[in-house]
């Protein structure tokens, strides 16, 4: 039998059926504290309980599309500000019995970008929130997506170890305070400001100098600082490490 022939006898009901679906672990920072979008069912299944927003993969577009699709559909996110986003897959989840409506497997993926809208709930969906992490322990959590906050939560805290995807969390032009304050904010975790300083201007291509400085000086006064943007690095070599991971390695 050649393939054509092969193709024209193939019948699909011949095998158990399984859908894709894509969630999204979108993260921003919001009021110095890092939120989770999520979404409150409408409808069953888990009708009430809070889930990540998500979908069937439709069958003209890819995995990539269909994330990006989802998010700007409960964030209302569109054209350029949509490509400034950060979106990667973070890992594959298909437990037989994940799903009851039949076999489900999902590919999540991870996003986050700074200053993103108040979210706009979807016909599915009862009511869309921005999230503070800490505050998922009071929320009723739908399918296995604990389990996926869980890893995309662990996704972003190592990424910002080896790679530079804190600038990705604010605007073009930062200070070093405003990047200190994204790692300590995704890590929980605070950090020696001189430290932190020396450690990021010694990693090649991390940041580099604008040549212009804030407008004032801080709070209580003092030089302006000075204004850096993303550099050309890929991965950051020495990595920053969190304060926990620093002490495992010494």
């Amino acid at each position: 039998m050649n393939e054509q022939d092969f193709l024209a006898a193939y019948d699909p009901r011949d095998y158990p059926a399984v859908a894709v679906t894509v969630d999204v672990v979108a993260l921003t920072i919001r009021d110095g504290a890092l939120h989770l979008l999520l979404i409150r069912r409408a409808a069953p299944p888990y009708a009430g309980h809070w889930a990540l927003p998500g979908g069937f993969v439709r069958p003209d577009e890819d995995l990539a599309a269909g994330a990006r699709r989802e998010l700007a559909e409960e964030t209302g996110l569109g054209g350029e500000r949509l490509r400034r986003v950060h979106l990667e897959q973070l890992a594959t989840y298909g437990g037989p019995d994940r799903d009851p409506r039949m076999r489900v497997v999902s590919v999540a993926h991870l996003a986050f970008a700074p200053d993103l809208p108040d979210p706009v709930a979807d016909t599915d969906a009862d009511e869309a929130i921005w999230l503070p992490v800490t505050a998922l322990t009071s929320r009723q959590l739908a399918f296995d997506h604990g389990r996926i906050i869980d890893d995309g939560l662990e996704r972003a805290r190592s990424k910002l170890e080896y790679t530079p995807l804190a600038t990705r969390f604010l605007a073009p032009e930062f200070t070093i305070t405003e990047l200190r304050a994204v790692y300590e904010t995704v890590w929980g975790h605070p950090l020696h400001a001189g430290n932190f300083h020396r450690k990021v201007l010694s990693v090649p291509g991390f940041v580099e100098s604008t040549g212009a400085s804030t407008e004032r000086g801080g709070s209580r006064g003092g030089p302006r600082a000075k204004l850096y943007r993303a550099g050309d690095a890929r991965l950051l070599h020495p990595a920053l490490l969190r304060p926990a991971r620093e002490e495992t390695v010494r």
